[in-house]
């Protein structure tokens, strides 16, 4: 049994979060050049030095990692493939909790290299848009002031829960963009959130779709071709926003969640279900269209959603606050995420009225019911007239 040590570095860049070990690097780097010459030339690094590297694995692992066969090109063995597939699942698998790590590092070492620094703590549903904003933030772009974004991903639904139990300033979530009444998405949300308590801020509109293998080989457009293939499919942990986007969107064409062949493994992110997809463990998942791409898959776009912010009524007038809302406005963040494939700004930093943006509370018809009850527990003599 090979044991892991983990270790971490400082640095000005703005390089993703990742816990990387080198000999995968140089197992990818070779299996795509197709040669060890190539590879080393890709990581910009000697031949002698990978040969040396890949000799001194196989001793230390106790199997074989590359296939050498006079006149062909290099390729993995078996073994090597596998641990390289398995490695970048892990990773997929690990990212929200790799990035909440790296989020409570920095925001230590924040704090102690300039202790004027904002620092706002945001529970959100795994998003690539707000990974990109942490790094945009933590800049201080056009206003000078750097804010520390603490980002922890997490489910929509727990993101919520703790913004309202205080152990964050704000949280992310997201619905589908024509969310109606008596759906999921209302049951679920309605009872965390309080018009006059809570305010909402615009942030995004993404497009979900089907991840696919390239070529898209089973023709999948619709759930209804998930469900009548029984492809399999890689579906996401409860009390994610896109779990519950999957269950309103099966609701509307009519399926229930026992028709699509869901595999046993839930995944936490959008980044690990296209892992699965790509490793051929499974043959769609549900997702948004950047880490499709990320991944080398195809994408099947059918759902437009909304990615809402949302913060106590009390703490607009905080400073990070106000910070993050003039940052969301700034005409170079929103074009910043117009890169992002499948993403636009939708009415980006705008404080806006949560019975607009989330239709699920009519107060003019809730009170007609009430006095409606209350008049037929009435007895008919003391009845309004």
């Amino acid at each position: 049994m090979h044991r892991l040590q983990l270790h971490y570095t400082l640095s000005r860049d703005n390089s993703p979060a990742q816990v990387r070990n080198p000999l995968i690097d140089l197992l990818q780097a070779v299996s795509i050049r197709g040669s060890i010459s190539g590879g080393a030339r890709a990581l910009n690094l000697s031949y002698r030095h990978v040969w040396g590297e890949l000799k001194r694995w196989e001793q230390e692992l106790g199997n074989e990692l590359l296939v050498w066969e006079k006149g062909q090109n290099a390729r993995l063995t078996d073994f090597a493939s596998k641990l390289m597939w398995a490695e970048r699942q892990a990773q997929a698998r690990l990212a929200p909790q790799i990035e909440a790590l790296r989020s409570e590092l920095e925001r230590s070492f924040a704090l102690a290299f300039d202790d004027s620094v904002q620092v706002l703590t945001l529970y959100a549903s795994h998003d690539e848009a707000i990974s990109r904003l942490r790094e945009y933030a933590l800049r201080g772009p056009e206003s000078g002031t750097r804010l520390h974004l603490d980002v922890r991903f997490t489910g929509s639904v727990d993101a919520i829960r703790a913004l309202n139990e205080g152990r964050c300033i704000m949280a992310g979530f997201h619905t589908l963009a024509q969310t109606g009444r008596k759906t999921l998405s209302e049951r679920s949300y309605k009872p965390l959130l309080q018009p006059g308590r809570h305010k909402i801020i615009g942030f995004a509109q993404r497009t979900q779709g089907l991840m696919v293998a390239p070529g898209n080989p089973l023709a999948l457009q619709t759930l209804h071709d998930v469900a009548r293939s029984q492809a399999r499919f890689a579906n996401r942990v409860l009390g994610s926003g896109t779990r519950l986007v999957l269950d309103e969107l099966l609701a509307q064409a009519g399926l229930a969640a026992t028709d699509i062949n869901s595999l046993a493994n839930l995944e936490p992110s959008h980044a690990a279900v296209a892992q699965a997809v790509a490793s051929g463990q499974c043959d769609a998942g549900l997702g948004i269209a950047a880490a499709a791409l990320q991944a080398g898959l195809d994408f099947v776009p059918f759902a437009n959603e909304r990615y809402h912010l949302v913060c106590l009524k009390s703490a607009l007038g905080q400073p990070g606050v106000l910070n993050l809302l003039q940052l969301l406005q700034t005409p170079h963040w929103q074009s910043s995420m117009t890169n992002i494939a499948g993403y636009s700004p939708e009415q980006c930093g705008q404080v806006l009225s949560m019975r607009k943006v989330l239709p699920w509370w009519d107060f003019a018809r809730e009170k007609s019911k009430a006095v409606s009850l209350l008049n037929a527990a009435m007895p008919m003599q003391q009845q309004p007239v």
